[in-house]
């Protein structure tokens, strides 16, 4: 199950663990319509309590596979269209999601592997994929795809 990974793998971290808890029962409600018009008002106070009180932005839809972290979980957005695979770290003032492209529409959004490790300030936009076991350093912009097994770091982000 999700949650208990999430749990887990939170260890000592109160506030990670309630997000995540919440953002799990708030994903439910993307399974349907029906799931979703019942759960209207919760996704109300999901929104209201993670987003606006503790100032993190993962939006319902959004996929996360399990064993997700949230470390200082402050100024994190992550677009809904975003895919992370299980076990992964996110720190905080970290933004994953599309970016705007030419014409004024927007790109899809990135693909995230298995065991990612995202250091804090970090920026992940367009559509890219990020391989399993990456460790991306505090501060990284990363906009081009980055391979299996790698570390990164910079602006624009850089394969060490």
């Amino acid at each position: 199950m999700d949650l208990k990974r999430d749990w887990y793998r939170n260890d000592g971290n109160l506030k990670g663990k309630i997000i995540l808890f919440l953002f799990r029962f708030a994903h439910v409600a993307s399974r349907n319509k029906v799931v979703f018009f019942l759960m209207i008002p919760y996704l109300v106070f999901y929104r209201v309590f993670v987003e606006w009180l503790l100032g993190i932005e993962v939006p319902y839809k959004t996929c996360i596979g399990p064993g997700f972290v949230i470390y200082h979980g402050q100024s994190l957005v992550i677009n809904d269209g975003v895919t992370i695979g299980l076990d992964c770290t996110v720190r905080h003032c970290t933004t994953i999601g599309h970016k705007e492209l030419a014409d004024g529409s927007f790109s899809t959004c990135p693909k995230i592997g298995n065991h990612v490790d995202i250091g804090a300030n970090v920026c992940i936009i367009g559509p890219i994929k990020i391989g399993d076991n990456v460790k991306i350093g505090a501060g990284a912009v990363v906009v081009k795809d980055v391979p299996a097994n790698s570390v990164v770091v910079g602006n624009p982000a850089r394969i060490l």
